[in-house]
């Protein structure tokens, strides 16, 4: 194998194409990939090396050209892979019955829906419509969210990875931000001998807070974490070697905290529901001026009362004279990254569904999936969803063992 010292992507790449590359699938999935359309979005499903095991395992793949130009894949390469260029989504969409996108189905797309196809895609809970799950329920699609896969490790695979991502990115967005040119205070996140370092807070010890963290501490930014739950500030606390300060994350210590801060990351959120709002509008306007929230978790509702939903092409915005970045989408910004990280998490689901013989057969026996599934055969089937749209809701277990 002909690889370069340092290109990592390839090597990565080729040690899972040699790991996942087996016999024939029980059936021949017809997968679709369109061409994303919502604001920014840059990311792509697959990358050709995923579609390249995939098409080994017997499937077809259908990509829409130019899918992934934003993430530096061309189409010659998913070509070469062996998938099939479509020219519209429209002839996407009619030759597939699992469609992979990145972000929930745009109004324009809903028409181009089949019956009962199946649909993995993020569903994006705080930003949704009753609308879309009615179009979803018209049409009988089987719809699996990115942030409702969970296995039976009780991780969220999909959410983790982009989450790791969105960490690390947010911290470097804030550094951006303090700068004068930007509108920011004018200080460095590490400071320099003699002047010290910039204060980050941050929201919730999940895998958001926790990359943040990492980030912060490698510029040498003086960092606190918050939450509600003193387990997570413990574990947090060890993986870190005790480089952080942590607090209980009430209205004493938060209104403290956001005082002196420089740099608030919002990653507040509780799995497969709205996020909890934790910062009132009254201490955002006790901030200092020039200081910074990334309020991460926007596409969940936000953790900040202030926050407002910004596109990467419009990023920030300023209230009580804080900067404020609520980009629901902050992976998108690294979109080859994104991809690849994507990439290696859903093609053994795929692999998994065709072995099973469908999506039906697949929703049986893999958990992750199970606990994925939001939309099947007409029904709801996340009472979280039901419970914010005042809709009926039935368990996916009783669907399936009923044969619906």
């Amino acid at each position: 194998m002909d690889i370069k010292p340092l290109d990592t992507e390839q090597i990565g790449l080729k040690t899972l194409e040699k790991h996942l590359i087996r016999s024939k699938s029980k059936v021949s999935l017809k997968i679709g990939l369109p061409k994303e359309i919502s604001n920014d979005e840059r990311r792509v499903t697959l990358t050709p090396g995923g579609v390249s095991i995939l098409k080994a395992n017997g499937h077809e793949i259908f990509i829409e050209k130019g899918a992934g130009e934003d993430a530096n894949f061309p189409d010659r390469e998913y070509a070469d892979a062996g998938a099939e260029i479509a020219y519209s989504a429209q002839d996407v969409f009619k030759k597939s019955d699992l469609i992979l996108k990145i972000a929930p189905l745009v109004e324009e797309e809903f028409d181009l829906l089949e019956n009962d196809q199946s649909l993995i895609s993020a569903l994006h809970m705080g930003s949704q419509s009753v609308e879309y799950l009615e179009k979803m329920i018209e049409k009988s699609v089987t719809g699996i969210g990115y942030e409702f896969i969970r296995g039976e490790d009780k991780e969220f695979p999909i959410v983790r990875m982009m989450h790791e991502i969105t960490g690390s990115m947010s911290v470097q967005i804030a550094a951006h931000y303090l700068e004068s040119m930007s509108g920011g205070q004018g200080i460095m996140l590490g400071g320099i001998s003699g002047v010290p370092p910039a204060t980050v807070v941050i929201l919730g010890a999940g895998i958001t807070g926790e990359y943040a963290a990492r980030t912060a501490l490698g510029y040498g930014a003086q960092v606190f974490v918050m939450d509600t739950d003193l387990t997570a500030l413990r574990r947090l606390e060890n993986a870190l070697d005790r480089r952080i300060i942590t607090a209980v994350a009430n209205h004493q210590y938060l209104n403290t905290a956001l005082k002196f801060a420089d740099i608030i990351i919002g990653a507040a959120m509780a799995e497969g529901e709205r996020s909890p709002c934790w910062v009132t509008e009254d201490m955002v306007s006790g901030m200092k001026a020039g200081s910074v929230i990334v309020d991460t978790v926007i596409d969940q509702g936000g953790c900040v009362a202030t926050s407002e939903a910004t596109t990467h092409s419009n990023p920030v915005f300023t209230k009580h004279d804080v900067i404020h970045h609520c980009v629901p989408n902050i992976p998108a910004n690294v979109p080859r990254t994104a991809t690849y990280a994507l990439n290696n998490v859903l093609v053994p689901y795929i692999l998994a569904i065709g072995d099973a013989g469908g999506v039906k057969e697949c929703l049986w026996e893999n958990v992750a999936l199970r606990n994925g599934t939001y939309t099947y055969k007409k029904h709801i089937t996340k009472k979280s969803l039901a419970k914010m749209f005042d809709k009926p809701y039935r368990e996916i277990e009783m669907l399936i063992a009923s044969q619906i």
